[in-house]
């Protein structure tokens, strides 16, 4: 069974944070609003990670549960959280044991999540438990290059990229996976984006898929 001490990484968490400004500005900052614009109801935040998302909760949101496993991103998540536009109670816990009764929510957000996760078909059976019949997934995450050669190269770091990553798989199909476990993918965009200067632009998917 996989514990919240097997999601400590404070080194990486510490990296994570202070580039986070950086890659918001080179364009996350547009995908986080994309993903959460016209978000309504109750709100669970999977891997909240250090608050990026917060300032992106529109008033249709009535609560967001942020739920991280990391004890240092989710110190900075709780700094944060006092200055979100919605209601924000940042919680322990992790993906694949989600802290909430079924169908509890509206919305289930994972924003760069699903890469790290020891068992994405675990984590979004969790998602699917937590979520109210017809309730939203919405995605935002980096997924394995549709170019051959690339997409091999991918495969072929990720157990050194793993280790130095926080247990980031950079190879992951994800929107494959989402819709293996049962959703059903209703909008799907696909870009290139390049996090930080001198890494080359990696796959990303985001968009929204309902139980």
């Amino acid at each position: 069974m996989t514990r919240q001490a097997d999601f400590q990484h404070p080194r990486f968490a510490q990296a994570y944070a202070r580039v986070a400004e950086l890659v918001d500005r080179r364009g996350a900052y547009e995908h986080r609003r994309r993903l959460l614009a016209g978000a309504e109801g109750r709100v669970i935040e999977v891997g909240a990670g250090n608050g990026r998302n917060f300032a992106h909760y529109g008033p249709g949101v009535t609560e967001v549960v942020a739920v991280e496993p990391d004890d240092v991103l989710r110190s900075l998540a709780t700094a944060q959280a006092p200055s979100a536009p919605v209601p924000v109670s940042v919680v322990p816990g992790h993906a694949e044991a989600l802290p909430s009764g079924d169908a509890a929510f509206d919305v289930v957000v994972v924003s760069l999540v699903l890469c790290s996760v020891p068992s994405q078909p675990r984590a979004l059976a969790e998602a699917a438990r937590v979520l109210r019949p017809g309730g939203e997934l919405r995605f935002y995450e980096h997924v394995r290059s549709p170019n051959p050669a690339f997409g091999l190269l991918e495969d072929l770091i990720t157990p050194l990229w793993r280790l130095a990553a926080g247990g980031c798989h950079p190879n992951r199909n994800t929107l494959e996976a989402i819709r293996r476990a049962g959703f059903e993918v209703t909008d799907s965009d696909t870009f290139g984006f390049s996090p930080q200067p001198g890494m080359p632009r990696m796959t990303h998917v985001l968009g929204c898929a309902r139980t």
